[in-house]
């Protein structure tokens, strides 16, 4: 199993001119280490990987891999449009030590489900590492059906899905229809609990970017039998959850970040600044959660 748990979709932070900040990068890193984090994903969506030159991918990449040190695994997002170029950077994250990898489905082309499958297939081929599936509609325009995971998971090195659709109907019978061995991970931080009880292996999470130790929580409380404390959590950050998605992710949890002091920066162009109507909502929420956790 690559991970169990509750994966982080770790921000990329940038510095005052826009470029990588590594120094953030390490303290975020230690940060995860402490708090129970089972996994980093680096160069995800809410790393900014649209905005990444290949270059600082790569950079980035291998030094997130060094300093996690196989503490815990790093799962690299190497997806793209174009096949040829994810199998050159997936391969890439093989060769400096990741542990497994994202990759989303192939944006604005919209190719077909055989184009999918292909596309997977001929990726899979190229490297011996795991790979997850990478579902998210909302920003591909492409879905993958049940019945292309289904013909997907029986590559050997095609090992699990993360399901951003929203779609529970979907889920359910992609865990209905997989074997035992092929994991699925939340893509929504509000989706946790339903798609563990389902059967789903954790999550893949923005949320856990501020409140590591917590996602953690509603995974493993669930894995130990105690559903309702594992139920109390997730209820517990569903208003926080919601205004970090009030605006395109990732805007809202590097504003929440800059908020707690944690200073990631600001997103890279054409993401910008929340509106301040938004980032009112999203201070009342953290203000609420942070005043319950002093009590």
């Amino acid at each position: 199993m690559l991970f169990k748990g509750s994966g982080v979709a770790l921000v990329t932070p940038f510095d005052e001119n826009n470029n990588i900040n590594y120094k953030k990068v390490n303290e975020l890193i230690k940060f995860h280490l402490k708090n129970n984090t089972d996994a980093i994903i680096v160069c995800g969506t809410t790393g900014e990987s649209s905005t990444l030159s290949n270059d600082e991918k790569k950079e980035l990449i291998k030094y997130v891999v060094k300093k996690v040190n196989k503490k815990i695994p790093v799962i690299a997002g190497t997806g793209s449009n174009n096949t040829a170029a994810t199998i050159e950077m997936s391969q890439y994250a093989e060769k400096v030590g990741a542990d497994g990898l994202l990759i989303v489905t192939p944006y604005y082309n919209k190719c077909t489900q055989e184009g999918l499958y292909k596309h997977y297939l001929k990726i899979a081929n190229s490297t011996s590492l795991p790979i997850i599936l990478y579902n998210v509609p909302s920003r591909t325009s492409v879905n993958i059906s049940v019945d292309t995971v289904l013909k997907l998971s029986k590559i050997e090195n095609i090992v699990g899905i993360k399901e951003a659709s929203s779609d529970i109907s979907q889920i359910s019978h992609i865990l209905s229809k997989v074997g035992k061995d092929f994991l699925v991970y939340s893509g929504n931080d509000d989706q946790i609990l339903p798609l563990l009880s389902l059967g789903g292996a954790g999550v893949i999470s923005v949320l856990a970017n501020i409140y590591p130790k917590e996602v953690h929580d509603i995974c493993y409380t669930y894995f130990n039998n105690d559903i309702q404390t594992s139920r109390d959590i997730q209820f517990k950050y569903l208003d926080l959850i919601k205004s970090l998605f009030i605006e395109v992710n990732p805007i809202p949890i590097k504003e929440a970040m800059n908020l707690l002091d944690l200073n990631v920066g600001t997103c890279r162009l054409p993401l910008c600044s929340m509106t301040n109507k938004n980032k009112k909502i999203l201070e009342k929420n953290l203000l609420s959660i942070n005043s319950n956790n002093d009590n």
